[in-house]
């Protein structure tokens, strides 16, 4: 009988749960890539070893380009990040060669693993700190957070515990270099909100642009928070708005099915007036996941309360390691 295949490594950060503070820097590389990436290699995994944080490493397509000699390496899917509807992007907020994404239950755990792996050699682009208000889990045991908005976040969001799942939506495989194969595309989108003007409507309204109800995140279609229902019985949009958020973003039709993502965002407050969300999701493929379902959004009744301003496309290679490997030729 043939030996079967050793599972495939991947990175914490995707399906791991999400500590209560994360920070989100993007950096150019200016030295050559094998020596950076060997020396946070090294770097990361006393972080791991301390056990106080983790580090999820990604790649941009920028990496790529005509500078270091990787354009055969790059992953089949990646791309920079286009601007869709409503976006307003500031160049100094978007994009990078590589993304770090630091979590830790203290916000100065963040601050100094990020300050020892800006020493190996990089110039940061921008980066943003996030926290998961009222971290918790929901009835079905997911984790769950409340945005600024005053709603639950990631409601409806597939079982990252659910390993076939995963294999389907998130890691991908098929097409790409061998070095990827176990990694995921990672979209990352901080989106400023209109706090003040969003509570000055009243929660019924609220709810109407949502879908769900403030208070448990339930589906004004019925049923509970993880329910997976569908809108065959509201054609018209009677009870669920047609331009409501949670109806554009997954009408639940079996077409929409292959579109669905691994949502793990974090909210950032950077003042009064700049606060928001750092929207981070992961799947397969960024065009059947997150720009499918952007689409949808154009046009909802939630855009007049939001501002895309920043972020990118990366991938998050399996192991630091395998990047590693490649950049060394």
């Amino acid at each position: 009988m043939a030996e079967k295949e050793p599972p495939l490594s991947h990175q914490p950060g995707v399906t791991t749960p999400p500590p209560e503070f994360s920070a989100f820097a993007a950096f150019d590389v200016a030295d050559d890539p094998a020596d950076v990436l060997t020396r946070l290699e090294e770097r990361i995994a006393a972080v791991h070893e301390a056990g106080a944080a983790t580090v999820t490493v990604a790649v941009g397509a920028s990496l790529f380009d005509e500078r270091f000699g990787l354009a055969g390496e790059k992953p089949r899917l990646l791309s920079s990040m286009p601007a869709f509807p409503n976006d307003v992007l500031s160049a100094a907020d978007c994009h990078g060669d590589l993304l770090f994404q630091i979590g830790a239950p203290k916000a100065a755990h963040v601050d100094a693993v990020l300050g020892d792996l800006e020493k190996v050699g990089l110039k940061r682009r921008w980066r943003m700190d996030g926290f998961r208000q009222e971290n918790t889990k929901t009835a079905a045991g997911l984790p769950s957070t409340r945005n600024l908005f005053g709603f639950r976040e990631g409601a409806g969001n597939p079982d990252p515990a659910d390993a076939p799942l995963m294999e389907r939506l998130v890691w991908a495989e098929e097409g790409e270099p061998a070095w990827a194969a176990g990694g995921t595309y990672a979209v990352v989108r901080v989106i400023r909100f209109a706090v003040e003007l969003w509570n000055r409507d009243p929660a019924a309204r609220q709810e109407q642009i949502v879908g769900r109800h403030r208070s448990d995140g339930s589906p004004l279609a019925g049923g509970p928070e993880e329910a997976r229902f569908d809108y065959t019985a509201d054609p018209d949009g009677l009870t669920t708005p047609l331009d409501s958020h949670i109806r554009r973003a997954d009408p639940r039709t079996p077409a929409s099915e292959q579109h669905r993502i691994l949502r793990r965002s974090y909210s950032y407050r950077r003042g009064e007036g700049d606060q928001g969300l750092i929207f981070v999701c992961f799947q397969r493929d960024p065009e059947q996941g997150f720009a499918a379902t952007q689409r949808r959004l154009a046009g909802e009744a939630l855009d007049h309360y939001v501002l895309p301003f920043g972020g990118g496309y990366w991938f998050v290679p399996p192991t630091v390691a395998a990047l590693a490997t490649v950049t060394t030729g």
